[in-house]
């Protein structure tokens, strides 16, 4: 092979990256959207049973899911408590700004028939 040859290979192969690394990054950015709402999903589940716990332990369910999530999160969780329901809504922080707000999650979790008296 020619100095030449071998030259025009190397570029080639330049070429191909170059035209590769914005699908890759677009793969990368949609694998951890992904795995953010993924994990607000988990977190949203997670604090509406902590939430519905304390109802069934007659504590406040809203300050238990609140306590339930990671402080990071509690900013862009939203809680509800409907009788004896605690939904717990959570907007991923995503790196795609904006999508956040189109994967929000939620979760409710119930805290069964009110305790006869």
């Amino acid at each position: 092979m020619t100095a030449r040859g071998h030259a025009a290979e190397h570029g080639q192969a330049t070429i191909e990256l170059v035209t590769l690394l914005p699908l890759l990054l677009a793969a990368g950015l949609a694998a951890a959207t992904l795995l953010a709402a993924r994990a607000a999903h988990e977190q949203a589940g997670q604090a509406a049973q902590a939430g519905a716990m304390a109802l069934i332990q007659g504590g406040g369910p809203r300050a238990a899911a609140r306590e339930a999530l990671a402080p990071a999160t509690r900013r862009r969780a939203t809680i509800t408590v409907r009788g004896r329901r605690v939904t717990v809504r959570i907007r991923p922080k995503t790196p795609i700004p904006g999508l956040g707000h189109a994967l929000t999650a939620a979760a409710t979790a119930d805290a069964g028939p009110a305790p006869s008296p």
